[in-house]
């Protein structure tokens, strides 16, 4: 009987210390989950300089497998990843990739940013070629490799290999810019063309972070979408390429901490 009341004791006063105020109060300060969203032509794995500083400074991270196929699909299986969260979450998008966010973040309250690492950030009906082309300085076309045709009619588009490090990771070393090419994950060509839903930066938070030697995005455009968005932050690396989250991920993680830390 003894250890039966014992039994209940305890359980009463675990009970208690799980939800009194100072234990409510810890939970709502956790920090909030980043979710990091690749582009075309690059993988989940172009985040893990970015991950290993997320990491170490005590956030939680989710870095997507983004399935490049369509702006609205690609931004509902995003979404679907934000919904899981228990916590906030500071969406992270590169290049296509800002396009998915934007799309991704819409009807969930839980998003608290949007950082933009040499993205897109679309208004609502404009597609990524409208904005590639929006300003003289991308010289990713003569690049891409002839269209792959698939099974089902469509297209996957790829950056021919032996271009790959002048084009796409001209700031990040030889062996590692092979590695990259090879294991690229194609965009279907439809994505390029499809219009963008809402645009969530009308409503969430923004902030920047580009090189200013990107050659796929002109740095130009990344600098009228920032202002067009009324960032919160702009962050501009000096001879950084279109990866710079591989090439200067510690200046990416700082960013990403700023997002997620705004009241």
């Amino acid at each position: 009987m003894k250890n039966l009341l014992a039994g209940l004791a305890l359980t009463v006063a675990a009970v208690t210390a799980l939800t009194s105020p100072n234990v409510f109060a810890q939970a709502q300060s956790a920090k909030p989950t980043v979710i990091l969203v690749h582009g075309a032509f690059a993988d989940a794995s172009s985040w893990n300089g970015v991950v290993k500083i997320l990491h170490k400074d005590g956030y939680p991270v989710v870095a997507a497998a983004n399935p490049l196929r369509g702006v609205k699909s690609d931004g509902a299986y995003i979404g679907s990843l934000v919904a899981a969260q228990g916590t906030p979450v500071v969406l992270v998008g590169h290049s296509y990739g800002g396009n998915v966010i934007t799309e991704a973040a819409n009807g969930h309250g839980n998003v608290k940013a949007l950082v933009y690492v040499s993205a897109f950030a679309p208004d609502t009906g404009e597609t990524v070629a409208e904005l590639a082309g929006k300003f003289p300085g991308s010289t990713l076309g003569p690049t891409l490799a002839p269209p792959v045709d698939l099974a089902d009619g469509s297209k996957d588009l790829y950056i021919l290999q032996d271009k790959f490090h002048a084009q796409f990771a001209a700031d990040v070393p030889d062996a590692q810019a092979v590695l990259m090419a090879a294991t690229q994950r194609p965009i279907a060509q439809a994505a390029l063309s499809e219009k963008s839903g809402d645009a969530a930066w009308k409503t969430v938070p923004s902030w920047f972070i580009y090189g200013d030697a990107d050659r796929n995005i002109p740095p130009q455009a990344i600098a009228f979408m920032a202002k067009r968005a009324d960032a919160k932050g702009v962050v501009v690396v000096k001879g950084a390429s279109h990866v710079v989250m591989v090439s200067h991920p510690y200046a990416v993680a700082k960013l990403i901490e700023k997002a997620a830390s705004a009241q």
